[in-house]
């Protein structure tokens, strides 16, 4: 055989190889995003980076839950920041030194930017797309809550909306949202 058609064959085969790869379907897709965040996670801490800055936690968590920065990557957390004149239908503006402050807290604990399994997890199921601004709007959120019903959840007037983190994870401040410490206010303790 000569080196052309050598050539031509190891090209073909690539092209075959390449396409193969295309043609897999979801479930094989999730099964590799799955094999992905835990060789991701595997040497992370478990958990994720409790929010530990005094000022974010004043600040921030004198109207909602003081997210664990991990849960969001560098990008949305900037994104967050530089919209504090209407965040989410309210003025959360803060002196300019205040939020500098805080922007830098954030992204130094962003998923990326630490190792944790959560933040790990998180910033995996992205995907390499832009991150919301909302936790609850992110895949690996979505996934983690997928088995809670409406009623468990937003019509229980004890947690009211999946952004009350506390209510149901009960060790949420320190960083801690392992599904055998989760408790549904009405429901007691749940686990997947």
């Amino acid at each position: 055989m000569n080196k052309t058609a050598t050539i031509i064959l190891i090209l073909l085969a690539l092209a075959l190889l390449g396409s193969a790869g295309l043609a897999l379907s979801d479930d094989d897709q999730d099964s590799d995003d799955d094999d992905h965040r835990k060789r991701w996670s595997r040497d992370a801490k478990p958990g994720v980076v409790s929010a530990l800055q005094q000022q974010y936690v004043d600040e921030c968590g004198s109207c909602h839950f003081p997210y664990q920065p991990g849960f969001l990557p560098a990008q949305s957390w900037e994104r967050v920041m530089s919209g504090l004149e209407d965040h989410f239908g309210e003025n959360a503006e803060l002196p300019a030194e205040d939020a500098r402050q805080i922007g830098n807290y954030l992204r130094a604990n962003a998923a990326g930017a630490v190792s944790d399994g959560v933040a790990n997890r998180s910033l995996a199921a992205l995907q390499g797309r832009q991150g919301p601004i909302r936790i609850t709007e992110t895949r690996f959120f979505r996934r983690e809550h997928d088995d809670l019903t409406r009623r468990m959840v937003q019509d229980n007037p004890q947690v009211g909306s999946f952004s009350n983190c506390e209510a149901c994870h009960t060790r949420a401040m320190e960083g801690s949202f392992d599904e055998h410490q989760v408790r549904i206010p009405g429901y007691g303790r749940w686990d997947d």
